[in-house]
């Protein structure tokens, strides 16, 4: 149920400098970076302590009122959208970096931190975090969602970096998971638990991540490809091979089209590969030149790379522009960004299925993927308000997912379910959505943690 008078009027008294009414902030956090229809809350609040949130979730709780936790908004599938109204906490405020041990390898934050805020306060340190989706998210919002990005294929994802959580559930209470240790025998993993929950079992608070030494050198590579088969099968032998590279990306023909329109390149219009390695002087060259006669194999034309910062700093900059490249391949349209991952050997044959099902259906759809751990997004170019194109852009979809279910694969690899992708837990999951089921129940009976996201 919304908001109702009391609570809204008891909140807006006790938080008056951080409680907003305003409809275009309302109207802002009721949004993400999707094309799913938005859906604003009653209230935003901007909570600057464990206390505060533990206070405002009891009040919540006490009405019955929903919590929609926020980050930025750069969700992709509906995850912030406040479907029965209610109150959203904006954890922009909470944006400490708690402490960094740099001998250890970890840091704390809060959950408004951003991922390049955190990059800033690493500098010079000597440190860096690896996981990186390109947008500046928070660090709770990337914690919600288990976001990956391009460096997943070496360093992992939020799942794999995540030592531990502060965690306040329905009830107000606070809870720590997990900790510094790097490893642990002792009970149910409920760091994990509440890593990719999407705000729906706890408003999350702190995380405790894992950090990596700078590499002593790092290079980049660009390689263009005849055919798609051709790119991904030399990831796939590299990947095999064992060679421990940082970010592997594929971007298509028609992405390296806007890629090259859009941050004035000159790449060939072709499938391309771009590479980063990490190491010392020595490996890093030795990984490049292994690499360069395994894309040869394949058909690649000539890899190019370089250890010079500024020709790196362009090459992936130019990767993370490519959701406005594409966009700006068709002004005025909307985006329905869609994104799966299936095990390594059926990658191409999933990225040749989808890329022949695009063209067939006549959509406007570049293909970006993380391939190295068998990740690939399309960017379907459609009207939104063009009830046409959106019935084919939503059968593109269902097959997408579907052919990557059925691969062994997952519906999403890194935008997570929101409401978007509901319809396909129970495919994915089977009896595993009832087991689910009970866990909501049991940490939030009355449904208020962000209510209709993840659980069908």
């Amino acid at each position: 149920m919304p908001i109702d008078e009391a609570l809204h009027r008891v909140l807006t008294r006790d938080y008056p400098d951080n409680t907003s009414t305003n409809q275009s902030i309302l109207d802002r956090h009721g949004h993400d970076e999707s094309y799913h229809a938005p859906a604003s809350p009653d209230l935003v609040i901007f909570p600057r302590s464990n206390e505060e949130v533990q206070d405002i979730v009891r009040r919540c709780a006490e009405h019955n009122t929903p919590i929609i936790p926020f980050g930025v908004g750069t969700s992709l599938e509906g995850n912030v959208a406040a479907l029965k109204g209610g109150v959203c906490f904006d954890m922009g405020l909470m944006n400490r970096v708690l402490e960094i041990n740099d001998a250890d390898l970890d840091v704390r934050v809060e959950a408004g931190v951003t991922r390049l805020q955190l990059e800033r306060e690493l500098k010079s340190t000597g440190l860096f975090f690896p996981v990186d989706p390109g947008a500046d998210a928070t660090l709770g919002g990337m914690t919600a969602t288990r976001a990956s990005g391009t460096n997943a294929v070496r360093y992992g994802t939020m799942r794999e970096n995540v030592l531990g959580l502060s965690v306040v559930l329905a009830d107000g209470t606070l809870i720590k998971t997990g900790g510094r240790a790097r490893k642990s025998a002792a009970g149910y993993d409920l760091t994990r638990l509440f890593c990719g929950s999407e705000g729906t079992l706890g408003v999350i608070t702190e995380i405790q991540l894992r950090c990596f030494g700078l590499p002593a050198a790092h290079s980049a590579g660009v390689c263009s490809f005849g055919d798609l088969q051709g790119a991904v099968q030399a990831v796939i032998v590299i990947i095999q091979a064992g060679i421990p590279v940082a970010r592997i990306e594929l971007l298509d023909d028609l992405q390296m089209e806007a890629v090259n329109k859009f941050s004035s390149l000159d790449y060939p219009v072709s499938p391309t590969l771009f590479f980063e390695f990490h190491g010392t002087q020595a490996s890093v060259v030795e990984q490049s030149e292994i690499v360069a006669e395994i894309v040869k194999e394949h058909g690649g034309a000539e890899f190019k790379w370089s250890t010079k910062q500024e020709e790196q700093n362009a090459l992936w900059q130019a990767r993370h522009d490519a959701y406005n490249a594409a966009r700006a391949l068709r002004p005025g349209s909307g985006g329905w960004p869609t994104d799966v991952c299936v095990p390594i050997s059926r990658l191409t044959e999933c990225i040749l299925a989808t890329k022949e099902d695009v063209d067939e259906s006549g959509i406007l759809a570049p293909l970006v993927g993380h391939v190295g751990d068998g990740n690939f997004h399309l960017l379907m170019l459609v009207a939104t308000d063009n009830e046409k194109e959106m019935a084919v852009a939503r059968q593109v979809n269902d097959r997408l997912v579907k052919r990557a279910i059925a691969m062994g694969g997952t519906s999403t690899g890194e935008h997570g379910i929101g409401y978007g992708k509901l319809p396909y837990m129970e495919l994915e999951h089977g009896e595993g959505v009832a087991v689910m089921h009970r866990i909501k129940q049991a940490l939030d009976p009355n449904d208020i943690m962000n209510p209709g996201k993840v659980l069908p």
